[in-house]
């Protein structure tokens, strides 16, 4: 062993294993590796052992003497001392019912012999790294509670407080932010690890929920400050409406089986499908009334209704004559929950206020109410609410929008970088952070696509690897110590001037042409950091936590890096609808339908109320040819799934005859 691996200890490792020659093995392995370990030939002792000074894990034999490691794992999982003690079972029982018989035990993961040394190694470091990961998320989880306790305090201490407030809160961003995109970012590249078995999968599908709730908890707190320092702004872009709806459905749709609760959305036909708003900004609101419908609804239903009214704008730009359609949307979210006392529907809306149900779940930061207003105020509306103590509540807004552009509502394929295409240039990237955690990471994601990357901690170190290296493209962190990232892109834009007015004298166009790329990444949420950065000489700006999406997307932009894709599974959803019927559908299915025998309309009715789609087909193929349009119009509702509207149309006609 040399000195290097004397002096670190990557982790503590108990092993338990009756036979010696096993033991020297995987202690003297293990032990090259920087662990320190111990080990133990009987169940008892390692139950003892793990007692008196637990270890970061375990492998553990299943055939033994007085008692087999089965019995040992079960024994430690049931005692608070010892059960987050990860185990690797190791055996050469190979059978399915035997891994099934570990896995049920407690066990983590499970180790065939003869086994491989190698093997033996990444599974140890793979569950070592899971504990880090989750480690550091509880210790973050704790570091935010605290924040946030400490944000509440400071509150009731000085209204007046707003300008330190947001000074605090843009620290509080990157430091929670940093470690963040180290959790969520190595998620990412542990995912493409071919060899994760699904429970490891699954662990990291928690890590990744888990740091994902984090980020939503700081975003709202970040928000609500941005808000009232008049620092949001809209973005409105054109958007598939449905889609957004969709995709909230099918959100929703598992927590709302989770309860046994019934989600309905009800949205009309006439509800235009491609619309210009601000589409974020509409999803955060929608979630935040859904997402507290489904918390405080134990039974029944969440209803989210849909409806649009329009008018025509005229103006007249450059004696241009336009005519723009303008809409107001209007939502409603309905629950049969537990109600909201009067009494304390006047400050539902204030920041940091939850009702006495919400404070007995536990769960939020009392700021979504608050944010959804600011929002939907912002976007031109407001919202209202109405609700009954133990009978349910509801939450209305409205928003004002634009006819959008479906030629700009472009799906992106699903798809994957895993390489460079040949014949292209070695590009050089330096990344440079003052964290080692989002260096390994950048590092971990670009190496094996087939960038040649470099580190650096600090500014200073940047800007000497620049002048030695000259790489294509630098990842910029902004805070560092010694020289902060802002500091450094300047001196490097400096330097750069200074050595092509030395060779030759050429022009400033072609000067920024020839210029490192140059992206800084930061983690402040704080948009007028916008122009400091790009005034320093960045080209851009990313914001951490990062995907992998956004970081190749850049690089290919920036340096034309043409990429190799891995295809990804695309989505087999459909949309709620493809063709919306004529805004007068209601008018015009009550007209036509009034001219069929109402005992047709009966059948049909009673097909669409028992959701028998091959019946209903069957029923509407009947209509004779004079009737196309309702033909038609009633294939356009079955084809759309919309049974629903079907039974409520048919059911107003028979009613109307009674």
């Amino acid at each position: 062993m040399n000195n290097n691996q004397s002096e670190t200890n990557q982790g503590n490792i108990l092993i338990v294993d009756d036979t010696p020659e096993n033991l020297q093995v995987l202690s003297a392995t293990l032990s090259d590796r920087g662990y320190k370990v111990r080990g133990v030939i009987k169940g008892q002792m390692a139950i003892r052992a793990a007692k008196s000074a637990p270890p970061d894990l375990i492998l553990l034999d299943i055939r033994m003497p007085e008692m087999d490691g089965y019995e040992v794992c079960e024994r430690l999982k049931a005692d608070p001392q010892t059960r987050d003690i990860p185990i690797i079972f190791i055996s050469a029982l190979d059978e399915v019912l035997d891994k099934v018989k570990a896995f049920k035990a407690g066990g983590v993961d499970y180790i065939t012999k003869p086994f491989q040394v190698e093997e033996v190694l990444a599974r140890v470091e793979n569950q070592l790294m899971i504990c880090r990961l989750s480690q550091k998320l509880q210790e973050q989880n704790q570091q935010l509670q605290q924040e946030i306790q400490e944000r509440l305090k400071a509150e009731k201490e000085a209204e007046a407080a707003s300008h330190a407030k947001s000074e605090f809160l843009a620290n509080m961003s990157h430091e929670l932010r940093t470690p963040l995109n180290a959790i969520l970012g190595f998620t990412q590249v542990m995912s493409r690890d071919l060899q994760l078995n699904t429970e490891q999968r699954e662990y990291l599908g928690i890590i990744n929920r888990s740091g994902e709730h984090l980020l939503e908890l700081i975003n709202d707190v970040l928000d609500l400050s941005k808000i009232e320092a008049g620092l949001i702004s809209l973005y409105e872009s054109s958007f598939d409406l449905y889609r957004l709806l969709d995709n909230l459905e099918e959100m929703f749709q598992i927590k709302a089986d989770q309860k046994n609760l019934q989600l309905i959305f009800s949205i009309p036909s006439n509800v235009p499908q491609y619309v210009k708003a601000d589409a974020k900004k509409l999803r955060i609101c929608l979630i935040n009334l859904l997402g507290n419908a489904i918390k405080f609804t134990d039974y029944g239903s969440v209803t989210l209704r849909v409806a649009s009214s329009h008018s025509s704008v005229i103006s007249d730009q450059s004696q241009r004559i336009t005519d723009t359609r303008q809409w107001t949307l209007n939502f409603e979210v309905e629950d049969t929950g537990y109600g909201i006392a009067p009494s304390e529907i006047p400050r539902l809306f204030d920041a940091f206020i939850q009702t006495e149900t919400g404070k007995r779940s536990a769960e939020g930061t009392g700021l979504g109410l608050t944010i959804t207003r600011k929002f939907t105020q912002l976007m031109g509306g407001d919202i209202t609410v109405r609700s009954v103590l133990g009978e349910g509540t509801s939450f209305k807004f409205s928003i004002k929008i634009e006819d959008g552009d479906s030629d700009q509502v472009v799906e992106k394929p699903l798809r994957r970088v895993i390489g460079i295409q040949s014949n292209q240039e070695s590009y050089r990237i330096l990344v440079v952070d003052d964290t080692q955690e989002n260096r390994l990471l950048l590092v971990k994601l670009l190496e094996p696509i087939g960038f040649e990357v470099r580190e650096a901690e600090n500014g200073s170190e940047a800007v000497k690897l620049w002048e030695s290296w000259q790489p294509h493209l630098i990842w910029m962190d902004t805070r560092m110590p010694i020289l902060n990232g802002l500091e450094a892109t300047r001196q490097i834009r400096i330097k750069e001037q200074e050595m092509e007015i030395e060779s030759q004298n050429i022009s400033s166009s072609a000067k920024i042409s020839s210029s490192t790329i140059i992206i800084a990444l930061t983690a402040s949420a704080f948009e007028e950091r916008r122009g400091e950065i790009l005034a320093a000489g960045s080209y851009d700006f990313i914001r951490k936590p990062f995907t992998e999406e956004v970081i190749f997307e850049k690089i290919r932009e920036y340096l034309g890096v043409a990429y190799i894709y891995e295809d990804l599974p695309q989505s087999q959803k459909k949309h709620r609808r493809v063709n919306p019927i004529d805004p007068t559908s209601d008018l015009f299915f009550l007209t036509e339908l009034s001219k069929i025998p109402q005992s047709w309309v009966a059948q049909l009715y009673q097909a669409a109320n028992e959701v028998n789609e091959d019946l209903v087909f069957q029923l509407i193929k009947q209509l004779p040819d004079k009737n196309s349009d309702l033909t038609e119009a009633l294939m356009d509702l079955l084809n759309d799934f919309r049974l629903d509207i079907i039974v409520r149309i048919t059911q107003a006609v028979i009613n109307n005859h009674l």
